[in-house]
């Protein structure tokens, strides 16, 4: 299992500008509004990436009970995984649950 360092933070999201609120029962990774996330961590909260680029929201794919969101770079052109979080936009994420090719 990846090492996990908790992170969980309020922000401003790069592509929306919302104001992002802690989530509270675990780790804040993405912007539940647009669902865009940021490139900062080479294992989850270490923000030890200096990427820093955007990550736009590709594809969903099932995980254990829950989602995961794929991510590519705006950047750097990684992929990236963020488990589906319980406020998330869910308009965009069965929008994005038709897309099978990222």
């Amino acid at each position: 299992m990846k090492q996990f360092t908790m992170k969980d933070e309020n922000f401003i999201c790069e592509r929306c500008h919302k104001n992002v609120e802690k989530l509270n029962y675990s780790a804040r990774d993405h912007c539940p509004y647009c669902l865009y996330s940021k490139h900062v961590d080479v294992l989850p909260g270490d923000r030890q990436n200096k990427c820093h680029g955007l990550l736009k929201p590709v594809a969903i794919e099932k995980f254990k009970n829950t989602y995961k969101i794929i991510y590519r770079c705006k950047k750097c052109n990684e992929l990236h995984k963020n488990i589906m979080a319980n406020d998330d936009n869910m308009d965009l994420i069965i929008e994005l649950s038709k897309n099978n090719v990222y």
